[in-house]
């Protein structure tokens, strides 16, 4: 963990070098003003020498002056240091991240991801500020006003020993302890994240149903239990200033009494008495910062560990050592395929698939809710890898193409569709950066999206609001299909894209696809029969398995799930699960 972590400090090592060297300055600094103080005292006031007090004062008065540079500077270095530690964490998670193969991405929530870069980065650049500046001010100023103190007084200075010994373990227990409160608290800001983020994705649906106390109930349970954990943790950390003070102000009591009575015996001067309190108050400060340390490290530890496991995370999908970076044709095949998410750990979701696709073919693929359409395709441009079997594109095995290169060629239109905030034109040139606004309007033309853009007062430079919420479902489903389009692919699958425009609409985009696309092959995954039963080819799915693959005409006379839904649908239905579907 410390090895991922310490690799991003990066260009900000220097600062993080000269953080603690201006700490230790400062502290030498401090350091040295209780021996002048006590030479002021003993041998300038007492002995009535005037110059030794001027002398001694200007020294002092250099001293305070070098501490107080020393201090800013490592100040600033160590928020420089810090600052760039978060920065370069945040970049290095993100990155990462999308690198991600969807099998990487569904191990984590959205708000546990968000949690990580925002809330649980704070608190490590919080920590590693800690660690650059208290962690160095305050261990080097105890041992060095611990030494002075047993240069000054043996017996006395055992005071602070026993004091530093007895605080040290308690401050283990109780952050030990704590450490298990806080990992249990970075678990709640994720369930409270999720409960925000969904209602304010939500919150249309939240309005249109009346729900607006339940969503306030269920946000005021996250709140309420992340309420109720902090109070565990804080419970115990907050142990940590009661005994220190318990501590400070018993040490005190010690060193008052005892000096007192080796002033009276003349082994100990009011000078020296005045510098080891003052000692003393350096020790135990010393000890309050490291106990303030000590918490904050407990509290970023569990957070260190979460944003470890991002860093750390291995995409599951990766280029070959020598990736094919051409992809000769839209063909398609399924040997032998079996896939399953969790790997072997149940009952396979696409079981012994072998289909042959034909580039520039029309593919429809129907079935019902659950059969694996989705998953079907998702293999085709390797979002996922198979768990038995091969598939094949271009005549190639998909895992021995670039990624970036197979992606480009196999355009997906996923079952969800998302729109990102910008303007039409820069959504739709997700599609290829390059595209001229020409190519964009043909792709559009193409998806049928132009009747409704060409209506919109700004046209193309329309700002779509984030999520497309400014959009209909049926308008964010054609500017997703025309995004896809000017990618210019091989294989274009569209994942039940078409659900939300009307019936004349989904012909128009079938029919330009077929003139003006024909070399492309086209998968489209429909619940209407409608939309697919004029395609060269149609896979009838049924609980992962092929139960039929031929021409419309062909599966109305040999599949009797196909001809059961087209009855049901031409009866008036047209719900693909009402009848069949599995």
């Amino acid at each position: 963990m410390l090895k991922t972590l310490g690799a991003q400090i990066k260009e900000f090592k220097s600062d993080s070098i000269k953080t603690p060297v201006y700490m230790l300055l400062e502290v030498f600094m401090e350091t040295l003003i209780p021996l002048l103080m006590a030479s002021i005292v003993d041998a300038g006031v007492q002995a009535g020498d005037i110059s030794h007090i001027y002398k001694v004062g200007g020294i002092m008065v250099v001293v305070a002056a070098i501490g107080l540079f020393a201090g800013i500077m490592g100040g600033k270095y160590g928020a420089r240091a810090s600052a760039g530690f978060a920065r370069n964490l945040r970049e290095a998670m993100y990155e990462n991240i999308q690198r991600f193969s969807f099998s990487n991405i569904d191990k984590y929530s959205t708000a546990g991801l968000v949690t990580r870069m925002t809330t649980d980065v704070t608190n490590l650049q919080n920590a590693y500020q800690m660690i650059l500046r208290m962690c160095t001010r305050a261990p080097s100023s105890m041992i060095c006003a611990l030494a002075m103190a047993f240069f000054i007084n043996v017996k006395i200075a055992s005071i602070y020993l026993l004091a530093v010994i007895f605080l040290a373990l308690v401050l283990f227990l109780i952050c030990k302890r704590g450490m298990k409160y806080f990992d249990q608290v970075f678990r709640k800001y994720d369930d409270l994240n999720a409960s925000v983020q969904e209602n304010i994705t939500g919150i249309r649906v939240a309005k249109a149903f009346v729900r607006e106390d339940y969503e306030i109930k269920r946000f005021h349970g996250a709140n309420h239990n992340l309420y109720k954990m902090f109070i565990k943790a804080e419970s115990v950390v907050i142990l940590t200033m009661p005994l220190m003070q318990f501590t400070v102000y018993g040490c005190i009591l010690g060193i008052s009494w005892l000096g007192a009575h080796m002033i009276v015996a003349e082994s100990l001067t009011t000078g020296e008495l005045m510098s080891l309190l003052t000692y003393c108050m350096n020790i135990l400060m010393s000890l309050m910062m490291l106990s303030m340390v000590f918490v904050m490290i407990t509290l970023s530890m569990a957070s260190a560990q979460r944003i470890t496991e991002v860093l750390e995370e291995e995409p599951d999908l990766v280029n070959p050592k020598s990736p094919d970076d051409k992809v000769e044709s839209g063909s398609i095949d399924f040997e032998n395929v079996s896939f399953d998410y969790h790997k072997n750990e149940g009952d396979p979701v696409l079981k012994h698939i072998n289909i042959h696709i034909d580039s520039g073919e029309t593919i429809g693929i129907i079935g019902g809710t659950g059969s694996s359409k989705t998953s079907l395709v998702n293999l085709i441009s390797r979002l996922y890898d198979t768990t038995e079997g091969t598939v094949k594109v271009g005549g190639k095995d998909v895992r021995t193409y670039d990624l970036e290169t197979l992606r480009n060629e196999v355009a997906v239109v996923l079952q969800k569709n998302v729109l990102f905030s910008g303007t039409i034109l820069e959504n739709l040139r997700w599609g290829d950066e390059n595209a001229s606004e020409e190519e964009c309007i043909r792709a559009c033309r193409l998806a049928c999206a132009d009747e409704f853009i060409e209506k919109m007062p700004e046209k193309y430079n329309t700002y779509i609001e984030q999520g497309g919420s400014n959009v209909s479902g049926g308008q964010k489903q054609r500017l997703c299909i025309a995004r896809a389009l000017l990618k210019k692919p091989k294989v274009l699958i569209l994942d039940d894209s078409t659900s939300a425009v009307d019936t004349a609409t989904d012909a128009k985009i079938r029919k330009a696809f077929a003139q003006e696309i024909p070399g492309t092959t086209k998968l489209i995954i429909a619940q209407r029969i409608s939309s697919v039963q004029n395609a060269d080819r149609i896979i009838v799915m049924d609980n992962g398995m092929i139960h039929g693959f031929g021409t419309h005409e062909e599966l109305l006379s040999g599949d009797d799930i196909y001809r059961e839904v087209f009855e049901s649908q031409m009866g008036g239905s047209g719900d693909f699960d009402e009848k069949g579907g599995m």
